[in-house]
């Protein structure tokens, strides 16, 4: 179960709407019409058009214009390649890649694990962590990182450094074993490494590598999508990886991270989002659960600077987030939310598909299977698929066995 530490930072001053019959009314807009009112009428119109304007929106109201690219100096360092990890049963590697090419930039380490008994490259999933590898698993030789760590255990952090003990804290969060046994192979990256999630730490991430933050420009999130990027760079490299079926997984924050990751980045080939909420899949404007003036407030390092004028105004903001959602498709788009997560909205968090829909159709896909919100532990196997397990913001191996049923149908069977 998640640590008393990270629910409590999951909890706002002020009070918020949890009540369903106090949500006020609200309109959304049209993902299928443009700016001036027209209409979306074809593919191409979608593509060549709506897409990158929604794009544009997204980022000079919400998360901010990504200002640098793949370094043109971008290394990888192969740090461990054990092929007997895991009793044998799988292949375990250490990748540094050095965002300025040497070893005293900056830069973030991947860990990556692939089953020895899969054929032909391995489908991946890709995704962020709180405080570093060595928490994901209880193996004793992955090493303890010196980056930026949040603490999210029960243990107190120091000075936001990892100790011994967070090793394997966070191993219920990514079931490695369950992964390998299905065929998926697993690749991780402490977020901390990439910047640390604290104000006016952007120096030390890759928003340090170009221009100083503006208006418009990006905030964090921008900075942990841009690194999942520079991974899935990686994984092109790898044989053993199937790059066009790397999907991104990401919880809470870093289920924001990787939705804008996979938004501008169509490489990424499905997206799983576990409790994304606020600023993640959940619609901004029904005021359920958290809202835009805690999210641009103390919260407001992650976003871009324009996103704070939004605050108690969320009505005149031009997007919402089921056209983030958009933005994924046709791609598959997994969204897992929990009954009492109600800081997260898990009805808005299916409202946010269920709006996408439209644009999936559009493209020729299934979109959406349902239009009500479905009871709990019903999985929805379209190519936007819901699933709404027991419990609160947490992620638990019930999540992982709707992921790995999704990504069998969704995954596994995409056309190159």
């Amino acid at each position: 179960m998640i640590s008393a530490a990270f629910a409590s930072a999951c909890v706002l001053a002020a009070p918020v709407i949890t009540d369903e019959a106090k949500v006020p009314p609200y309109t959304l807009p049209d993902p299928l019409a443009f700016q001036d009112g027209t209409r979306v009428r074809s593919v191409r119109d979608w593509t060549e058009r709506r897409r990158p304007e929604l794009l544009k929106l997204f980022e000079s109201e919400i998360y901010g214009r990504t200002l640098v690219g793949r370094p043109a100096n971008l290394r990888f360092v192969v740090r461990e390649e054990r092929r007997d990890a895991r009793g044998g049963t799988a292949t375990r590697m250490r990748i540094g890649i050095l965002f300025e090419g040497r070893e005293d930039g900056r830069q973030m380490e991947l860990l990556l694990v692939l089953p020895n008994n899969a054929r032909g490259p391995i489908p991946v999933f890709l995704g962020l962590n709180f405080d570093g590898n060595y928490t994901t698993s209880p193996e004793p030789d992955l090493p303890v990182p010196t980056h930026w760590v949040n603490g999210l255990y029960v243990n107190k952090v120091k000075d936001h450094k990892a100790t011994e003990s967070g090793r394997g804290i966070h191993q219920h969060m990514w079931p490695t074993a369950y992964l390998l046994e299905h065929g998926y192979g697993l690749a991780t990256i402490g977020y901390g490494e990439i910047e640390p999630d604290e104000p006016g730490q952007w120096r030390k991430g890759p928003r340090g590598l170009g221009p100083e933050p503006g208006p418009g420009d990006w905030g964090a999130i921008g900075a942990w999508a841009w690194g999942l990027s520079r991974a899935l760079d990686y994984l092109e490299t790898q044989p053993r990886v199937d790059a066009r079926r790397v999907a991104l997984t990401g919880f809470s924050r870093l289920g924001k991270a990787a939705l804008w990751a996979a938004a501008q980045d169509t490489r990424f080939a499905a997206v799983v989002s576990n409790a994304s909420g606020a600023g993640g899949i959940a619609l901004s404007k029904r005021l359920y659960g958290e809202q835009i003036d805690h999210l641009a407030g103390s919260l407001g390092h992650w976003f871009a600077p324009n996103f704070a004028k939004y605050s108690d105004r969320e009505a005149d903001l031009p997007v919402d987030q089921h056209e983030l959602a958009a933005l994924i498709a046709p791609r598959p788009l997994l969204i897992l939310s929990g009954t009492t997560d109600f800081y997260s909205d898990p009805k808005g968090e299916f409202l946010g598909g269920l709006g996408a829909d439209p644009v999936y159709r559009l493209l020729g896909t299934d979109g959406l299977a349902v239009r009500e919100w479905p009871k709990e532990s019903v999985l929805i196997q379209s190519t936007i698929g819901y699933f709404l397990r027991p419990g609160g913001h947490d992620v638990t191996l019930e999540d992982w066995q709707a992921t790995i049923a999704f990504a069998d149908r969704n995954l596994r069977r995409r056309r190159h």
